[in-house]
């Protein structure tokens, strides 16, 4: 039985995608779930698995591809099939003669190896009797070991730049048939060196957006100051309990998006956007939290956040924050928001004008907590202060509405208490 691999549809939207990178190989034996290829949209990065076992047969290795468009097929098998060689085969050495088989002298009967691996040593003149695949199969990532080891600088070869899964940082992987980065020789201290990179789908999108947002909207925004003496005094005393009985960390954005959502019933036309001649209200808050990805920024949405408990605010935060490092968020996470809070504090901002999520109206941004010297009545003291902006759209939101509807916010991260009675 065979069985084809489609590209998926991935949003109303979404026509094309490019192919990112295979992780097996034409030939590759392949289980039931096994990750099989990354396809990168307009907005999201999509990861299709094995339907069934068997062999894979490779039909598009790279490029732009269209929704339907079949990229491979399986054909159904139990066994692995065993690996053959792709070295033409010679004469067999006279007996009692002993061959030592090493970097530069390739046995031609027994080198197993994969066609990039085949490529890349013949671009780069080293060769390897044996590799770290199944049955001593020499991969490509193989080659490239033995290059960087023996200094060997080879004729560009195709690579693709991946996120690593702790800090955010790229690493170089060599995926079947990629072609947006270049690998090149070492750059020499001193050199003065330039590259070129392809932009990703996601990152032209985000672009266009941006673009799209500040040339479509009359942004605005307004800035306030946020005492975070009362919330910081809460986590402290409540955090590891509240870990032990939710299984989930206190943070800041819990009750900032709490005080959103009460301040958006309060000012509905935050909560708004424009269409045509017409303003749209929402009579609920999906609240967009903005988090960085390796890929760029994304916004997943958390669904009707004012009916929801600071624990599973928390969870959903925490879920979303963790499927952003690993390029799994869906479209459908990601999809609607009628409000987005954005957190560059967590880098280190002090400052910033954040800019609209369209169609949305507005967006909040936090930043960082810095110990400054304020006025209380008549007496001078240190506390924990953050700046909050809120960038807004001047055609439908007014100045003092939006000014208000900051101050409110402000007002119940200040006095948690206000949390709980929504005042």
């Amino acid at each position: 039985m065979t069985i084809d691999i489609i590209v998926p549809a991935a949003g109303e939207s979404v026509k094309e995608a490019d192919v990112v990178n295979w992780f097996k190989e034409s030939g590759d034996f392949v289980s039931v779930n096994d990750p099989l290829v990354a396809l990168e949209t307009e907005k999201a990065t999509l990861e299709l698995v094995a339907e069934q076992s068997g062999i894979l047969d490779i039909m598009v290795p790279s490029g732009v591809v269209s929704v339907g468009d079949v990229i491979a097929r399986i054909v159904s098998s139990d066994v692995p099939a065993s690996p053959v060689s792709t070295v033409p085969p010679a004469a067999t050495p006279a007996a009692g003669i002993a061959h030592s088989l090493s970097v530069g002298d390739v046995h031609p009967q027994q080198t197993i190896a994969s066609p990039a691996a085949q490529r890349l040593m013949s671009e780069s003149g080293v060769h390897l009797s044996d590799g770290t695949g199944k049955d001593g199969r020499v991969t490509k990532q193989d080659v490239l070991r033995a290059i960087g080891s023996e200094g060997v600088a080879p004729t560009p070869v195709d690579t693709v730049a991946l996120p690593t899964r702790d800090n955010g940082a790229s690493a170089v992987a060599p995926p079947v048939g990629a072609d947006r980065v270049s690998v090149s020789p070492p750059t020499v201290a001193g050199q003065r060196a330039e590259r070129r990179e392809s932009m990703t789908r996601l990152r032209k999108t985000i672009m266009a957006r941006l673009v799209a947002s500040q040339q479509t909207t009359a942004s605005l925004t307004t800035f306030n100051e946020v005492d975070m003496s009362q919330i910081m005094a809460i986590r402290s005393r409540y955090k590891e309990g509240f870990k032990d009985k939710y299984q989930v960390g206190l943070g800041f954005m819990s009750f900032f998006t709490k005080a959103v959502c009460n301040a958006l019933q309060e000012f509905p036309v935050v909560n708004a956007y424009v269409d045509g001649d017409e303003i749209i209200y929402h009579d609920y808050c999906d609240v967009g939290i903005a988090v960085a990805a390796p890929k760029g920024l994304m916004v997943p949405v958390i669904r009707d956040a004012d009916q929801l408990s600071f624990d599973e605010i928390e969870a959903s935060i925490a879920d979303y924050a963790n499927k952003a490092r690993h390029n799994k968020l869906t479209i459908q996470e990601m999809e609607g928001g009628t409000f987005t809070i954005t957190n560059g504090g967590v880098f280190g901002s002090m400052m910033s004008m954040p800019i609209i999520n369209r169609p949305q109206s507005a967006i909040l941004g936090m930043h960082n907590i810095v110990n400054r010297p304020v006025a209380i009545g008549q007496d001078v003291v240190v506390r924990p202060i953050m700046y909050v902006a809120l960038t807004y759209d001047h055609r439908i939101i007014d100045g003092a509405d939006a000014v208000r509807f900051l101050v409110r916010v402000k007002e119940q991260i200040e006095d948690p208490i206000r949390l709980l009675v929504k005042v």
